[in-house]
Formats: structure tokens, C-alpha cells, sequence
């Protein structure tokens, strides 16, 4: 969206900007991802996961999850990253070595579209393709002045916190690969079906295809 990055400082800022190099553009969801991990952590007591210390259980795959992954290390690469799809702002972190959890889910009583009303039909115009070069510009800048409120609002408006206590999902493992007897592609032993005795891919499978 905008080369500049909205106000922080020192540290902050340095991740802020590493989360936003990453999602590709500033929002106000990928601010309120940030937050959300801003608080765990900190919360937590824990530092970026180098590996499978700390998991996050996501119930959106909206653009806050990205900053999530920047934030805390957590990726579906790593197998620390677990999407449930509930259409929720809501996630909970874990800290494998102590076992505490905290879930962050939005606040119900805080509207973000009370930041700026004149947002969103903006934001229409300008998806939709027919903004102006002046509508563009102010665009860009509502949406800048909109994170950094949500960058500023204390944490306990934009979300309800708590401790919770979660089943700590088992560490990634890793499968072997076999190849499908259908299309030849190599795949994970764990991700294939059996029918007529042969190993099967789920793209491949007859019963997959029956279900979808």
C-alpha cells in the first residue's frame, strides 16, 4: 500500500516493519495480529520460537496471522502454526516449556470501524477499482492513521485476554513419502488413502472425490 511504515519506535518499529515486509502491505488487520502477539509473548514471557517452543492455535487466516508468524515464530512450515477455521480473531499461544496458555480474541466492544467511518466505503471504491488518484492518497493515509491507533490502544480495549488450559498439541512429525499409485506424485504416508491394496493420494482417491 505505502512505502512508510506508521510510528513506532526503536524495536518496535523494526518488527512492525519486518511484519509488514512480509504481508507485503500495512492494514489495520496485520496491526491487529501484531498486537495480539505483542501481548502473548510478553504475557508468555517468551521470546520468537527458533523452533517448536511456543504454538499457536489460529482460529482466522486473515492477515493478523502473518504478523503472528513474524512475530512469534510459529509457522505451518514448522508445524507450531494450527489453523482451525472458526472465522474468529481469536488465538491462543502456548508456551511448550512451562505449559501456559493465553487465548487473544477481539474485544466485542471495540468497533474498528469507529477509528474512521469513512474507511470502509473508501476501501470499496478503491478494491472495486474506481478511486481517483486522490482517493487512493487519502486511502492510504486513513489506513495509516488507523493502525497507528490500533498500534496505540491498550491491549485490554482491542482484546479480551486470559489464561486457558489447552491439550499442548504433539510436535510436528515428519512422514515419509511414498508415491501415489494413481498420478506417481511423492506423498506423505500420513496423507494417503488405500484403495485395492495400492497407496493413493487424496487428489487421486475415489472417495475423496465422492465426498467433495
Amino acid at each position: 500500500m505505502c512505502d512508510t511504515i506508521p510510528g513506532r519506535s526503536g524495536d518496535n518499529h523494526d518488527r512492525f516493519a519486518e511484519a509488514v515486509a512480509f504481508h507485503g502491505h500495512v492494514c489495520p488487520g496485520l496491526a491487529t495480529g501484531y498486537r495480539a502477539a505483542e501481548v502473548a509473548l510478553a504475557r508468555l514471557r517468551s521470546g520468537r520460537s527458533e523452533d517448536e517452543e511456543l504454538v499457536v492455535i489460529t482460529e482466522t487466516d486473515a492477515c493478523g496471522v502473518d504478523a503472528i508468524q513474524v512475530l512469534t515464530g510459529c509457522t505451518a512450515g514448522k508445524g507450531n502454526l494450527f489453523f482451525r477455521d472458526y472465522g474468529k480473531h481469536a488465538f491462543t499461544f502456548i508456551n511448550r516449556k512451562t505449559g501456559k496458555a493465553v487465548r487473544v480474541a477481539a474485544n466485542p466492544s471495540f468497533d474498528i470501524d469507529a477509528l474512521d467511518p469513512d474507511l470502509a466505503p473508501l476501501r470499496a471504491r478503491v478494491m472495486q477499482g474506481r478511486a481517483t488518484d486522490e482517493e487512493h492518497a487519502a486511502f492510504h493515509e486513513r489506513v495509516h492513521r488507523v493502525v497507528d491507533a490500533i498500534l496505540e490502544t491498550p491491549a485490554e480495549t482491542l482484546f479480551t485476554i486470559r489464561d486457558v488450559d489447552v491439550e499442548i498439541p504433539e510436535r510436528a512429525r515428519i512422514f515419509r513419502s511414498v508415491p501415489c499409485a494413481a498420478c506417481g506424485e511423492m506423498t506423505a504416508e500420513s496423507r494417503v488413502r488405500v484403495e485395492d491394496g495400492k497407496f493413493v493420494c487424496y487428489a487421486c482417491s475415489r472417495e475423496y472425490a465422492r465426498r467433495w
